[in-house]
């Protein structure tokens, strides 16, 4: 989104919605999001790979080194992927399924009903993609300003405003042939043009699929607005015997530092 359109968008977006069965936004009891301070963030993504931007956005909002590293929480701070495009991201330490919630998206959404959705898939060699399913109840189109209800959507990236994390559980996706869900090293994020072209998993003896509604269309930073991932259980490497001899012989404090946004080298 370009600067001078946030505040006609904050007008046009702040309508009450109807309530749906899913999660509410950030905040809100029984809320699923996840803070970009939350100290539940083990790791952050640590190159990218395959951007492919679509239609609808900017070559200012096209940096993807600006979904390395920690979430920044702000509007600007991001990489486009314009209305249908792409980009993978990849991690020094694989994600892997512990308890809970294994990995967060974070999107730059200003509000908690201005939501730009994409389909998050998964991969453990970086070519093969395993797609999380996504539930869209939102009942007719949005336009380029309009809402769209938090507890009507499920399984997509972009379902909280930015400074939170849309979690995903690997668990979700146990048993699919091709798929190592203790050990995720790329996750590819896909936006969804919202015209309703687009379809969700929801089952079709239960009426679905539905068709996908958020706003549209979009242009300048078009399409989905990448902040981050960021990991909440990573594989541990363990170290070799030799440093652990090393380490158990040196004395006084030790202070690691994490990296920076932008610091690392695209893969």
């Amino acid at each position: 989104m370009k600067p001078h359109t946030i505040f006609a968008m904050l007008m046009l977006s702040a309508g009450p919605v109807a309530a749906g069965p899913y999660a509410p936004a950030a905040g809100q009891p029984g809320s699923t999001a996840i803070s970009k301070d939350s100290t539940a963030f083990v790791g952050w993504a640590t190159g990218y790979l395959n951007y492919l931007p679509g239609s609808g956005v900017d070559a200012s909002w096209q940096t993807p080194l600006n979904a390395l590293g920690p979430a920044a929480g702000n509007s600007f701070d991001i990489v486009g992927l314009g209305n249908g495009g792409q980009l993978t991201l990849s991690f020094a330490n694989p994600i892997t399924n512990g308890a809970g919630f294994d990995f967060a998206v974070f999107e730059n959404g200003f509000s908690d009903t201005f939501l730009e959705l994409a389909w998050i898939g998964v991969s453990s060699d970086g070519l093969n993609f395993t797609r999380f399913p996504g539930i869209s109840f939102t009942p007719a189109p949005v336009g380029s300003f309009g809402a769209v209800d938090p507890t009507n959507i499920d399984g997509f990236g972009g379902k909280y405003q930015q400074g939170f994390g849309t979690p995903f559980d690997l668990a979700t996706l146990a048993g699919i042939p091709g798929l190592d869900i203790n050990r995720v090293s790329h996750v590819r994020i896909m936006d969804i043009i919202g015209d309703g072209s687009q379809f969700d998993n929801y089952p079709g003896a239960f009426g679905g699929p539905h068709p996908i509604y958020d706003p549209n269309p979009t242009s300048g930073s078009g399409g989905f607005d990448l902040d981050a991932i960021g990991a909440l259980n990573v594989v541990t490497v363990p170290l070799p015997a030799t440093i652990w001899l090393m380490l158990s012989g040196l004395s006084g404090l030790f202070v690691v530092s994490r990296p920076r946004r932008r610091s690392s080298i695209a893969s």
